[in-house]
């Protein structure tokens, strides 16, 4: 199996979680017999963290292309092992947390196994109160409304996978969306995915995370949509039509109230003009000798009246 940490400037962090991924590896081996590596993908550092890594023994993949999500694809892509555990180089996990993941590929037969920060435990300061209460929960619940992925914590950075099952994915984001498009194409592929409890420990940097709530958040919810073209295009297109619908339907029913009144009318106007008519017999007629003005009521009833 392979360990594989995005690294962008970690030389502070870095010996930490190679020493702690080590742990996890032997204990893997020792559970499961499964050999492992460690891969630091490392996506232009300039601290000297690709030297530090060869040194304790871990292995480098330089990747070009920027962001997270791109360092992630081009170390699992060059991972050897079967089994892929992912997990960021800032010692915000356990690496030992995996080894249950590790157990659900290889003896459950599961093909992506995510963590859970909400089942493992988040420690004070290490998520904020926005992404903790407002941002994750929101983003999870609508992934899983669209793809019903049925998981607690979509945007866990800490997750394995079979290695096979990761290039059958095909992932091409190369920022945080990426950790949404994993889930989701695994969810459209019919991919079976577990969850393991995932404790979230503070960070050893002292400096910001890489993280941008307000642009990556808008990252996965864009992908959220873009990857669901029911939600995206059919729905849209089904509400607007019904809405031209209603729109015909009114203006028709205001055309065939405007003729029906225009009908009304020339009724009214054709009466108004007989009862003129009518009026001006039963004028001239006053002017008669009372015995034909008798019989003009007698051949008019409604000058009678």
């Amino acid at each position: 199996m392979t360990i594989v940490m995005p690294c962008l400037n970690e030389v502070d962090c870095l010996a930490h979680c190679i020493a702690n991924a080590r742990v996890a590896l032997a204990a893997i081996e020792n559970e499961l017999g499964l050999l492992g590596e460690i891969v630091i993908a490392d996506n232009g550092s300039t601290d000297g963290s690709q030297t530090l890594a060869v040194g304790l023994g871990a292995r480098v993949v330089a990747v070009i292309e920027r962001g997270y999500g791109a360092a992630l694809n081009g170390g699992a892509s060059a991972a050897f092992g079967g089994y892929v555990l992912m997990g960021d180089a800032d010692g915000s996990y356990d690496f030992t947390d995996g080894v249950a993941m590790i157990c659900s590929l290889h003896q459950d037969s599961a093909d992506l196994c995510m963590g859970s920060r909400f089942l493992g435990g988040i420690a004070p300061g290490a998520m904020p109160w926005k992404n903790r209460h407002i941002g994750n929960p929101l983003l999870t619940g609508l992934l899983n409304f669209l793809f019903r992925a049925r998981i607690d914590d979509a945007h866990c950075g800490f997750r394995a996978i079979r290695k096979d099952a990761f290039l059958r994915l095909g992932l091409t984001g190369t920022g945080m969306e990426f950790a949404s498009e994993m889930v989701i194409k695994a969810a459209i592929k019919r991919l079976r995915i577990t969850q393991a409890p995932a404790r979230l420990l503070a960070d050893l940097r002292d400096r910001p995370p890489h993280l941008r709530p307000w642009r990556d958040g808008w990252s996965h919810l864009r992908y959220l949509f873009m990857l669901s073209p029911t939600w995206l295009s059919a729905f849209p297109g089904g509400a607007a039509i019904a809405l031209a619908g209603v729109v015909m339907l009114v203006a028709l029913a205001h055309l065939l109230g405007m003729m029906h009144a225009r009908r009304r009318s020339a009724q009214a106007g054709r009466s108004r003009r007989a009862s003129c008519s009518r009026l001006a017999i039963y004028r001239r007629s006053s002017r008669l000798p009372l015995t034909c003005r008798a019989c003009v009521r007698a051949i008019d009833p409604w000058v009678a009246c």
